[in-house]
């Protein structure tokens, strides 16, 4: 599945009333780690079509950011059936990324 922007907008809709598991990646245009962090969890996305995979700008969406406590990018929030279930702060290997989910 491919990812979806979320923003505090489509949140509810997208992540908290989901149902299965949805992989959140905080990040940043900026961020360096980000850009290397970003093909991994495309690839987990194409990889696992049960997966719903959403991607937040915490620069567009400073509150989302906030509402987690994210203070350092890149930051992958595992939720399963609107409950967060895992969190990961850093660049990670891809079997790391599928080890939270």
């Amino acid at each position: 599945m491919q990812p979806i922007t979320i923003t505090k907008e489509n949140f509810d809709a997208e992540v908290l009333q989901a149902r299965g598991t949805v992989l959140l990646d905080f990040w940043a245009t900026w961020c360096g780690p980000c850009r290397m962090l970003s093909p991994i969890v495309d690839q987990v996305a194409a990889e696992h079509a049960d997966l719903k995979v959403g991607k937040v700008n915490v620069d567009e969406q400073p509150e989302l950011a906030s509402q987690f406590n994210v203070m350092s990018i890149p930051t992958l929030i595992v939720f399963k059936d609107g409950q967060k279930v895992n969190e990961s702060v850093g660049l990670i290997p891809k079997e790391s990324v599928e080890a939270l989910l």
